[in-house]
Order: C-alpha cells, then sequence, then structure tokens
C-alpha cells in the first residue's frame, strides 16, 4: 500500500462522520468510500476503534500544526486558543466537528478512541500550563477556549467582538492581544 493510502482512508472517516454520522461508518462503507479493499483497510487499522483513534490523533496534529504557524507569527498558545469565532477557519471548523462526531462515539465507553481524545487533550492542556504559570488560569483558559470553538462549531449568533477582546484581555493580563 502506498503511504497516501492510510490518509485516504482516514479521509474518508473523517468525510462519512461529517456528513453522515457514526451509524454509518462501517469497515466495509469506509474501505469503499477510500477506494480500497477491506482488507486493505485492515492492513492499516485491525478495528473501527483503531480507525478512529488514528483520526483522532491525526486531527490534534493538525490542530497542533495550525497552533505552531500562529505562534510562528507572534501568537501565543492562549491567545490561539482564545481566538474570536470569525478567526475559525472553516478547515478548523469542520476538524472540530469531526473531533465531536468522534466523541460522540466514545459515548462513556472507555477504550483506544477515549485514550486518543484524551492524549490529544492532554497535549494542549500541557501547552497552556507551559505558558500560564498560574494552574487555574490555564484551566479556565481552556475552559473558556473550548465554549468558543464550540459556539463556532453550533453556529451560534457572534458575540460582541470587543467584549471579547475583553474578555481576552482579562484573561491574559493584557492590554494588547491579536
Amino acid at each position: 500500500m502506498s503511504p497516501g493510502t492510510r490518509d485516504r482512508i482516514l479521509d474518508a472517516l473523517e468525510e462519512m462522520l461529517l456528513d453522515q454520522g457514526l451509524t454509518k461508518v462501517t469497515l466495509e462503507n469506509v474501505a469503499s468510500k477510500a477506494g480500497v479493499s477491506k482488507g486493505g483497510l485492515l492492513y492499516h487499522f485491525n478495528t473501527k476503534d483503531a480507525m478512529i483513534a488514528a483520526m483522532v490523533r491525526r486531527l490534534g496534529e493538525r490542530s497542533d500544526a495550525q497552533r505552531e504557524v500562529a505562534a510562528e507569527g507572534g501568537t501565543t498558545v492562549a491567545q490561539w486558543y482564545l481566538q474570536p469565532p470569525e478567526s475559525i477557519s472553516e478547515k478548523e471548523t469542520a476538524l472540530y466537528r469531526s473531533t465531536l462526531a468522534v466523541l460522540r462515539s466514545v459515548d462513556g465507553n472507555p477504550g483506544e478512541i477515549q485514550q486518543a481524545v484524551t492524549e490529544v487533550m492532554r497535549l494542549w492542556d500541557e501547552g497552556l500550563r507551559t505558558e500560564i504559570s498560574d494552574p487555574v488560569t490555564a484551566e479556565i483558559v481552556r475552559l473558556v477556549g473550548d465554549g468558543i470553538y464550540l459556539g463556532a462549531l453550533l453556529d451560534l449568533p457572534a458575540r460582541d467582538p470587543t467584549l471579547h477582546q475583553q474578555v481576552v484581555e482579562r484573561l491574559l493580563g493584557t492590554d494588547q492581544v491579536r
């Protein structure tokens, strides 16, 4: 199998989750959508949970890459995490919609998917805690950021941009936040 096969499978899975929901995700359906045999899919992922867990980890890697690009432009982890909803790209929104679909699939069942979600979330927490010395403030930033993304995912009405900026400034103790 070519190195691109694994990504094609994960792309197909992500698209199916977004368009059809978890109930339509089977190994056979994902293999068909990815244009591979079921055996080809099983070569890369021996179970549906392993495939979904791999997608979660890939989403985490994509998010980390987006954060790194923001950091190269001078944006801190906290600023990136608290960006206003209108700054969240279509690509990021799709990425997080897939994450939400995956989180629904966990549905209280511990296992490989839950472990992958926990790993990704732990890495984001570590980034905030490394940057923000006060653990309470770091946790507040994480919770507010999660709320901002959830609002963007659900396409809730936009908040007042000035108020959003004031919230970020208060949380981060800055006068000027990008």
